[in-house]
């Protein structure tokens, strides 16, 4: 079984070109031969979700047409906390449209080769990973999806507060470091620092 890198090692997809050569290299995959068509696009779907939502891996797999379909507000529970959570998916409706077309309301949206089941969270580990891989990185696992959201909300926002609400957070200081931002702080003000 793969094992998760440690989430505070888990770094977010700081650039857009960052976040389209993840988009390529989960919908390539790092194996011998090309990834089938229907599970590119349901792991590129799933890596969307991921960046543009900041669920937890376990909340995404958990969902099932029903809960995407002809939404653009899903109030999900959350796994960990058992707190209700509306999550905006307008942004990605047209995608979510044409990756629907065809399934069932009770299908899980990210469904497992093997059957009507949903993928599991050391699948999408995987998938992940195979993409990092492929890049040449070793900062990549599962939390890197609600990182980047946290990360480029932060960056679009400056508004902690929300982020923390956002992801539970009982310090804005926890969120912070989370996202990464603390540290590109501390980088950024030693950059030109020098002493004698």
């Amino acid at each position: 079984m793969a094992q998760q890198t440690n989430v505070y090692h888990v770094e977010p997809l700081r650039s857009m070109e960052e976040i389209e050569e993840m988009k390529l290299a989960i919908k390539r995959g790092n194996k011998s031969k090309p990834k089938r068509s229907g599970l590119a696009k349901r792991d590129v779907l799933l890596f969307l979700m991921g960046i543009n939502t900041g669920l937890r891996v376990n909340d995404l797999v958990r969902l099932q047409v029903r809960d995407v379909q002809q939404k653009d507000v899903v109030t999900i529970r959350e796994g960990k906390t058992n707190k209700k959570r509306k999550i905006n998916i307008g942004m990605l409706q047209q995608e979510i449209i044409a990756f629907i077309e065809g399934k069932q309301a009770d299908d899980y949206l990210f469904s497992s080769q093997k059957g009507n089941k949903a993928i599991t969270t050391t699948q999408v580990y995987r998938i992940l990973n195979d993409a990092a891989d492929l890049l040449g990185r070793d900062d990549v696992g599962t939390h890197t999806m609600r990182k980047t959201f946290g990360y480029h909300h932060y960056k679009q926002f400056k508004d902690v507060a929300i982020l923390q609400e956002i992801f539970n957070h009982v310090a804005p200081s926890i969120t912070m470091r989370y996202i990464g931002i603390r540290q590109d702080e501390i980088n950024e003000s030693l950059r030109h620092f020098r002493l004698g």
